[in-house]
């Protein structure tokens, strides 16, 4: 699958991260089953805990939208209007919703520019994962 258009996705959403005290950018674009994009950053709060990262601002921006099936996210990161030099993982609660709304097989893409990423299932990124499965 090519990839470029959703990392170029991620890469314009990382440009409206609001980051006044760590000045690190995130940016994602999640792709639906459908073929939608919804861009998401991360939006941070003098209170570290209200902050919420980039991945998530997309799924709740989709989910709100009525999207519910989902087949990839690119993720990009770094100092803020710096292009990235590392490969931006997915947090942990990251990782959980992600979980929550995408299967085994959803598609992580962690990219630094279009030539550069690396793709990876989620079942890769959190093996032995809790769902709504396995509350049932």
């Amino acid at each position: 699958m090519d990839y470029t258009n959703l990392i170029e996705q991620a890469l314009e959403a990382k440009k409206r991260a609001y980051t006044p005290y760590s000045h690190f950018s995130v940016g994602a674009a999640l792709l639906t089953r459908d073929g939608r994009i919804y861009q998401g950053c991360n939006i941070e709060n003098a209170s570290y805990g209200a902050t919420n990262c980039a991945e998530r601002t997309a799924f709740f921006k989709a989910v709100s939208e009525g999207e519910t099936e989902f087949v990839a996210i690119a993720i990009v990161g770094g100092m803020k209007e710096q292009k990235p030099v590392e490969y931006a993982y997915p947090c942990g609660i990251c990782r959980q919703v992600m979980n929550e709304f995408a299967d085994a097989d959803f598609q992580v893409i962690v990219a630094k520019s279009i030539r550069e990423y690396k793709t990876y299932m989620l079942s890769d990124l959190l093996p032995y994962s809790f769902g709504g499965e396995d509350i049932r």
